[in-house]
């Protein structure tokens, strides 16, 4: 009896097993795991972007696969749709609207040859291979026409993006999008049928009204949102979610793509987002979800045999890569002739227009399914993206590095300590240590007491209460008795250290908002903070108390993981990668820190093999005259080492360093959503020793946006 049961229940298990596999919840399953670990597997063992590993997983998960995922049934229905209009808006959002202003008229103009020639070259090649068919050869046109900042993160990194040929190519971005976008609605318009001249006029009259109300219409509403929400993150990220996908559906109203509208609302929330944490968590959740999901799903789309058959008669992919490549070219070329730009900013502006992946996807797509685009086109195009995405950030790495050029020479004039300037210049120098962890407070009191005495300053131990309802609740005053005992140690330790200390316990809302509060109430000069790993998708997507105070301090901060004391610190190893005020502001930090322990400072800079002895020299020459400026009683060492991989160059010179300093930098996804990584964050997890990353306060350009937005001190 007990046999026929079990048997029963097996029975009855597999029409329920059988159920399951045809539940969403199981493709959305797949889907979490493809985008978890085949980017990461394609980028560390085959080196090659984690798009194309999403790519081939929807080919192996497709119709021409396992038939594991199927465009059209849930949830492919809806995700790849919202991965779309996500990567239109992450676009928009991209877009350096502070850089455009400035150099307006020229991107103007650059904008124009980067879209013009290459929708004539795109054109003609359309009508080459489809005879008389001239809405579809115009919509390939329009695909040549925009172009994708995925060198973006390589001149931001060796800081030549004030170089006007790079801010005149990043201001060209919204013209040839833009422009790219609405040929697009136009092309789409006309072949389904029913056009007329009456129909074009009514249809770019309602472009306009459209556009005008989203760019200035959701600006405004966004600054004003933005200003009375105050520290409210998860309203404001909503806000910008609204925004979005409003846009997106009123396009559609006036008869327009849904992308026209997600890239003019990214435009439009620009300046109200800033380059805040809530940007942040915008391009986060687009880059770990939803842009992921969509190229996963235009990977369902590949037809391998046509795929094979395409790149067989390679007479059309050809044609469109060499097309796209030297359009590009003659438009920087007579950018070049007009406005005198050397060769090598000629180059930069090239490679940084070459790269095809945001716009030109997103619209080859809606062509595709509107049946203007042939199948063939759609393969050759996603092959154009691996070319150009690869060629265009190579040259720039070859190019880029030579923009920097004499005018950016330092003059040997004498350096102030990097706390006497601003407002702090009137208040004496001192330290704010937030404790809380009784196992890191005293390295990180010990460190803040060097820094202070060497200084003849001050140290602020904080510690931070979150506020209740009640003030007498019983949770505050445990918080009030933690905080004391705290306190009394980091003051009993500073007095040992010979260093006047002034503690501070305060109640507020929010640990990181505490902090940066306290700080500039208290006129600190710098933040010594512990180091807080981020954990899990929580952190990720609402931050942690670091992230926020780095976006909100109005001064450094240091964030520290020290695995000995700072007084036997004796190497202190300090990566430079190029002669920037930031890495200055770095330098000013060990100086102060060395010189009250008496350690030797070791200044590195990678360069590449290839690098000529004549840029060696130079370089060393900038080191050298920069060293000058801060006349150190124990003048650096300068290496420079040529390596082809930055981090492991780092990695084996810190081995015999004591502590080794960076500088943080934000992380930036490319417009393609997938989040590009950078050498901070690889050295984080591999450096062995004591590690600080110097992080400094937000630029003034984004004074306005931090106003709107109270999470900045």
């Amino acid at each position: 009896m007990v046999h026929m049961e079990r048997l029963l229940h097996l029975f009855a298990a597999a029409p329920a097993a059988e159920s399951i596999t045809k539940e969403p919840i199981v493709p959305f399953l797949i889907l979490l795991l493809v985008i978890l670990f085949v980017p990461l597997l394609f980028e560390r063992f085959l080196k090659v972007p984690g798009l194309v590993g999403l790519l081939a997983a929807g080919v192996v998960l497709g119709p021409q696969g396992l038939r594991v995922l199927e465009r059209g049934a849930p949830p492919m229905d809806l995700l790849p749709e919202i991965g779309l209009v996500y990567l239109m808006f992450v676009a928009g959002l991209e877009i350096d609207m502070e850089q455009f202003r400035q150099t307006r008229n020229r991107s103007l103009t650059f904008g124009s040859f980067t879209f013009l020639v290459p929708l004539i070259m795109g054109t003609v090649v359309g009508l080459i291979f489809f005879p008389g068919k001239w809405n579809t050869s115009i919509l390939i046109g329009s695909l040549f026409a925009s172009h994708t900042l995925l060198a973006y993160p390589i001149v931001s990194r060796l800081g030549v993006v004030k170089n006007e040929a790079v801010t005149v190519t990043i201001g060209a971005t919204i013209f040839t999008d833009i422009g790219a976008l609405l040929v697009l609605a136009i092309c789409v318009a006309i072949h389904q049928g029913d056009f007329s001249a009456t129909r074009l006029a009514t249809l770019i009259g309602s472009l306009v009204i459209y556009s005008v109300v989203v760019l200035f219409g959701f600006d405004r509403a966004g600054k004003e949102f933005f200003k009375r929400s105050g520290d409210d993150q998860g309203n404001q990220f909503l806000f910008v979610l609204l925004a979005v996908f409003l846009a997106a559906v009123g396009a559609q109203l006036i008869g327009v793509e849904k992308i026209v509208g997600a890239f003019l609302a990214g435009l439009a929330v620009n300046d109200a987002v800033g380059e805040g944490p809530v940007k942040e968590k915008v391009l986060f959740v687009g880059s770990v979800l939803f842009i992921p999901i969509f190229f996963v799903s235009l990977g369902l789309l590949i037809d391998i045999p046509a795929f094979i058959a395409s790149i067989n008669s390679i007479t059309l992919t050809l044609a469109i890569v060499t097309g796209l490549i030297v359009s590009k070219f003659l438009a920087a070329y007579f950018a070049k002739l007009i406005y005198r730009y050397k060769w090598n900013e000629m180059l930069t502006m090239w490679s940084l227009s070459v790269p095809q992946v945001g716009a030109t996807l997103a619209a080859t797509l809606v062509g595709y399914e509107a049946g203007l685009l042939t199948k063939e086109v759609l393969n050759s195009v996603i092959v154009l993206l691996l070319v150009t995405a690869t060629l265009g950030p190579l040259v720039t790495s070859r190019v880029a590095p030579t923009l920097i050029d004499a005018s950016q020479e330092l003059e040997p004039e004498p350096v102030s300590p990097y706390w006497s300037t601003g407002e702090t210049a009137t208040h004496p120098f001192g330290v704010l240590v937030p404790v809380y962890n009784p196992k890191t407070e005293q390295y990180l009191i010990e460190m803040a007491a060097l820094l202070a005495r060497q200084a003849q300053g001050r140290i602020l131990p904080l510690a931070i209460a979150k506020a209740t309802a009640h003030m007498d609740a019983p949770q505050l005053e445990a918080a009030f008795k933690r905080g004391d005992t705290l306190l009394e140690n980091a003051t009993n330790l500073s007095r040992e250290l010979g260093v006047e200390a002034e503690p501070l316990l305060r109640i507020d809302d929010a640990i990181a908002q505490g902090i940066s509060r306290a700080a500039k109430e208290q006129h600190a000069s710098l933040i010594v903070m512990g180091w807080g790993q981020r954990t899990g998708l929580r952190a990720r997507l609402f931050g942690n108390v670091i992230d926020s105070v780095l976006w909100a301090a109005h001064c450094p901060v240091a964030v520290s993981r020290l695995l000995k004391s700072p007084k036997e610190f004796r190497q202190i190893l300090v990566p430079v990668e190029n002669i920037t005020p930031q890495a200055v502001s770095v330098l000013r930090f060990v100086s102060l820190l060395a010189a009250a322990n008496g350690a030797h400072i070791v200044l590195l800079h990678i360069c590449d093999r290839n690098t000529t002895p004549g840029r060696v020299a130079w370089i060393r020459s900038q080191l050298s005259l920069l060293v000058d400026k801060l006349a150190l009683p124990d003048h650096p060492e300068i290496r420079i080492k040529p390596h082809p991989n930055v981090t492991q160059a780092i990695l084996e010179v810190a081995k015999d360093c004591d502590l080794v300093v960076i500088r943080s930098t934000r992380r930036r996804t490319s417009a393609g959503g997938l989040t590009i990584a950078d050498t901070t964050t690889q050295l984080i997890g591999a450096i062995a020793c004591s590690l600080i990353m110097l992080g400094e306060p937000q630029p003034a350009s984004f004074s306005a946006s931090s106003e709107q937005q109270a999470v900045r001190g």
